[in-house]
């Protein structure tokens, strides 16, 4: 006869049990959200520009005018929009060398 090895629930090893997790759910509040740039001191302002040019699909005026003004104001809201659009581009912000957040609305 073949035996077999059972271990119940009670018996299992610490490292085997099952452990909880909390996932935090995303939820649209339906308030807008800002996608801010802050100024530094290592972008330049072409490589700024072609960012919003190419992420934010922003035209080339639009991207130097928002270039200028965190420039001079040492921020600006360059997208507004729902948090969930705005987290990604955000992200490819942040991958290019920019320092960028999202900032719930009010």
């Amino acid at each position: 006869m073949e035996s077999v090895f059972r271990i119940s629930n009670f018996e299992k090893p610490l490292w085997e049990e099952e452990e909880d997790v909390l996932v935090e759910d995303e939820i649209d509040t339906g308030a807008p959200a800002y996608l801010i740039v802050y100024n530094d001191d290592f972008n330049t302002f072409e490589w700024v520009i072609e960012c919003f040019m190419t992420v934010l699909k922003h035209t080339s005026e639009q991207s130097e005018q928002l270039a200028i003004m965190i420039h001079y104001k040492g921020k600006a809201t360059v997208k507004t929009g729902a948090r969930s659009e705005l987290l990604p581009l955000c992200s490819a912000l942040l991958d290019r060398g920019l320092s960028a957040e999202v900032e719930e609305g009010v």
